[in-house]
């Protein structure tokens, strides 16, 4: 199942969705740029390892890669499917949290898929890089916001194509659970490279916990931190 569109439309323009989407593209088209050599310089030093997380140093090349990782992508269809979640699903967080708690919610998010997914791998030396553990988290946070909106969805029933009009809730249970069995899986066989399938569960959870502290609230007033 391809999302193609929800049916609650944004109270205001979703300026920090919006800038997250614009960078993943500017940066990977950057990467492209890139001789060979200095992809895999970029893959290994900016893309999180965790080796080398969990030797505990506080120091910069070892803490900053939780960060920059969330900006690389491994391929077309890789920034392709990210971008399209984040554009359908993170207009509404960013609507319902705000601007600044949007943005802090979805790096948070992020770094902790990144550290989730890092525990449950089984090889530590191999770098996690991509923006959907923190695109997760904003589907968590969908989840609790918005159980009962309609997702518009490409499936796919057999020789035969559809178009379905979802409940998000129900959209969203089922790939949770697809990505939890291909988790569960993943360990069972000892994958070691590929999905980042614990990035993607760490990050879900991490929004449904979350979410709920971050709704902004209505005030009459002007709020920075609401903004």
């Amino acid at each position: 199942m391809i999302p193609l569109k929800d049916n609650i439309p944004s109270r205001r323009y979703p300026l920090i969705n919006i800038i997250l989407i614009i960078l993943n593209f500017v940066i990977f088209l950057w990467e492209l740029s890139l001789p060979e050599s200095l992809k895999e310089y970029i893959l290994y030093n900016y893309g999180f390892v965790p080796q080398r997380f969990w030797n505990f140093k506080l120091s910069f090349y070892h803490i900053f890669p939780l960060f920059s990782s969330l900006f690389l992508h491994g391929g077309w269809a890789h920034i392709l499917g990210n971008m399209l979640f984040l554009w359908i699903f993170g207009d509404n967080v960013e609507d319902n949290m705000g601007h600044f708690k949007y943005l802090f919610f979805y790096l948070i998010s992020g770094i902790i898929a990144n550290v989730i997914q890092g525990f449950f791998s089984y090889n530590k030396y191999i770098p996690t890089i991509g923006a959907s553990g923190a695109i997760a988290g904003v589907l968590g946070a969908y989840f609790i916001y918005f159980p009962n909106a309609r997702i518009i969805t490409l499936a796919f029933l057999g020789f035969l194509i559809d178009i379905l009009y979802i409940p998000a809730g129900f959209f969203l249970i089922l790939w949770f659970l697809s990505q939890f069995l291909l988790g569960v899986s993943s360990l069972a066989f000892e994958t070691t490279g590929g999905v980042a399938w614990w990035a993607h569960i760490g990050g879900f959870l991490f929004g449904l916990i979350i979410a709920p502290y971050l709704k902004k609230k209505r005030r009459r007033r002007f709020d920075l931190w609401d903004f």
